[in-house]
């Protein structure tokens, strides 16, 4: 029978809550617990290898969420464990609410895409057009970010310790003294300011502030209501995760301080938690797959996920506010956040049904692989779960008493449960492809296994399990080298 053991030690002890008892839910499926549990395993080794105390997540099929939890701590000092209601700053994934914002207003008719951006700011005149002959800098081009604008207000604000953003009145004064980099229209180039002024176009075509329109038009509708508009808001709640500066040659991270992003807010301000996000994500899966309504028209949506802007490199691609671009084989829509502190993903694959969401208190935090491993291993449990077609795999009990962490002064291997047997999990591995960094095991007798080929299956070197005198594995032996297990 089955057991979850393996999945324990790595993720319902950092916090998962689990959604498995619907007769439909794929979330109870061993073949998902399996590969949650590899992810785990793999993303624990890692938080500690690159010294970053805390990841939360959520994996969401449809409209059901695969796994939710948090890995590590997401205050050292006082050792408070992350889970999935730790509030993170979002940083960049804050523009896809305000591009939601802005094609609200322009289903309602209040704006045009193609609409310059002067036409809605009057103050926008004073920014310096470098190249006048060039095409109008329009809402459409600020959403791909083809608009030429800088990347930045004319302030250091990404600069600590204060990181001292500015006002919306120092934005509109700052204007002044900055010009476009590009004709509009040309080549990409990623602006927080051009989001910044959208956030400004927002509030004159709405008669709203931002954050109101925020809070009412979309969070509130979605149930988000652990998301926020502002950081020192959400640290009001005491579950902001405490977030860390990069490594900067020393294996030591210095504690950042809380930032307010001010005007820049609609381009990186808002704040949420691993489980907000996944109801971000059902939205989004269910209005596409269902149509209607919800907030945006489902037409509208798909629109927005579309590639819209394609650089003249043929590399960069950008939907309506969310990036889209081919990666491992899938669509990706998505956005990441880069703060003072924290580094978060965001992503739904269409074809997949999937959302993936995964959030850091680090800068430096390996969250492309994060995100890419639980895809990768992800995609296929889920496409096998709902296979009515698909035979699962006996797995005996017994096997979990050789499951756990096995160590050596070349670093950490992780044995967990899978399929009818074992795997072992490669925590040194930077590969995406599942087949490179968890490797089977067939069990042949008692304490002995072999390497389940990828290629054609057939068996390789022998693992085999060593156990004390009270029967308890403590090591184990592979090309005669042997590791000892530590958890």
């Amino acid at each position: 029978m089955r057991r979850f053991v393996a999945i324990l030690a790595f993720v319902v002890l950092a916090g998962a809550a689990w959604a498995g008892d619907d007769p439909k839910s794929i979330a109870g499926d061993p073949r998902i617990e399996d590969a949650i549990a590899a992810w785990a395993a793999w993303v624990e080794n890692d938080l500690g290898e690159s010294g970053v105390p805390a990841a939360s997540y959520a994996f969401v099929h449809g409209q059901e969420v695969l796994a939710s939890g948090g890995i590590g701590l997401a205050d050292p000092a006082s050792g408070k464990k992350a889970d999935e209601n730790t509030l993170y700053s979002i940083c960049s994934i804050s523009k896809l609410f305000t591009s939601i914002a802005v094609m609200r207003l322009r289903d309602a008719g209040a704006l045009d895409l193609d609409d310059g951006i002067g036409e809605h700011l009057s103050w926008f005149d004073s920014l310096t057009d470098a190249h006048p002959d060039d095409e109008p800098i329009s809402i459409r081009n600020v959403l791909t970010h083809s608009a030429g604008l800088p990347r930045e207000s004319d302030s250091p604000y990404w600069s600590g310790p204060d990181f001292d953003f500015p006002t919306s009145e120092q934005i509109r004064e700052r204007l002044g003294t900055q010009e476009t980099l590009y004709p509009s229209g040309r080549y990409f180039q990623y602006s927080n300011l051009g989001m910044a002024l959208l956030g400004e176009v927002v509030a004159e075509s709405s008669g709203r502030t931002w954050s109101e329109v925020v809070q009412q038009d979309i969070l509130a509708p979605l149930g988000m209501t652990d998301t926020y508009t502002s950081v020192p808001e959400a640290s009001e709640t005491g579950r902001l995760a405490a977030g860390f500066a990069a490594r900067r040659g020393s294996p030591e991270r210095e504690r950042l301080g809380l930032f307010d992003c001010e005007g820049i807010a609609p381009a990186a301000g808002m704040a949420s938690t691993a489980s907000n996000l996944a109801k971000f994500a059902r939205w989004q899966l269910r209005l596409r797959a269902e149509g209607g309504d919800q907030v945006l028209r489902a037409s509208t949506l798909r629109e927005m996920q579309r590639v819209h802007w394609v650089d003249p490199d043929w590399k960069t691609t950008w939907g309506l506010g969310f990036s889209v671009v081919q990666r491992d084989g899938s669509t990706w829509v998505r956005h990441g956040g880069a703060c003072p502190g924290y580094y978060t993903e965001f992503a739904i694959l269409p074809k997949e049904e999937l959302g993936i969401i995964v959030l850091t208190n680090a800068i430096g935090s390996n969250i492309s692989h994060y995100v890419r491993k639980a895809k990768a291993v992800l995609a296929p449990a889920a496409e096998a779960a709902t296979s009515e077609s698909d035979e699962l795999p006996e797995r005996g009990a017994d096997l979990d008493r050789f499951t756990g962490v096995y160590d050596s002064v070349w670093g950490r291997d992780a044995i967990i449960g899978w399929k009818d047997g074992l795997a072992v999990v490669r925590l040194g591995s930077r590969e995406i492809d599942p087949e490179v960094w968890i490797q089977p095991l067939k069990r042949v007798e008692g304490n002995v296994f072999r390497r389940v080929r990828a290629d054609d299956e057939s068996l390789g070197e022998e693992w085999i399990f060593e156990t004390d005198e009270d029967g308890q594995v403590v090591s184990v032996t592979a090309h005669s080298f042997p590791m000892h297990r530590v958890r």
